[in-house]
């Protein structure tokens, strides 16, 4: 599977952004997940969505604020980012896995990023 993500920027703290992530080749039942990287930190999950859209979960710093969604039909996957803070800057990145996972490590396919800057 080969991901393609954008839609990264600048926006000021609670302004919102959309996320999304082209994915071809393989791509039928993989679960699709977000991942973050803030300057200094390391990789964080951000949130994932099952082949179906039946099952997502979030980290609970994003709950209420992000949601993932994705178009099997068009092989897209979004995040939908609203109420935006300074502490959601980073480089977030689309990933791809056969297991429906928080863990970084069972994803294996990443898109290349796209950087998310919130201004205070």
């Amino acid at each position: 599977v080969q991901l393609q993500a954008s839609g990264g920027g600048l926006v000021q703290t609670g302004g919102s952004l959309r996320l999304s992530c082209a994915a071809s080749g393989r791509t039928f039942s993989y679960v699709m997940g977000w991942f973050r990287q803030a300057p200094g930190k390391e990789r964080e999950f951000v949130a994932v969505i099952s082949w179906t859209g039946d099952n997502r979960y979030y980290t609970d710093s994003v709950k209420g604020r992000f949601t993932i969604s994705r178009d099997n039909v068009k092989n897209m996957v979004y995040l939908q980012m609203n109420r935006l803070k300074p502490e959601d800057t980073a480089v977030y990145y689309c990933a791809a896995s056969k297991r429906l996972s928080y863990s970084g490590t069972d994803f294996d396919s990443w898109g290349q990023g796209t950087l998310v800057t919130v201004s205070s």
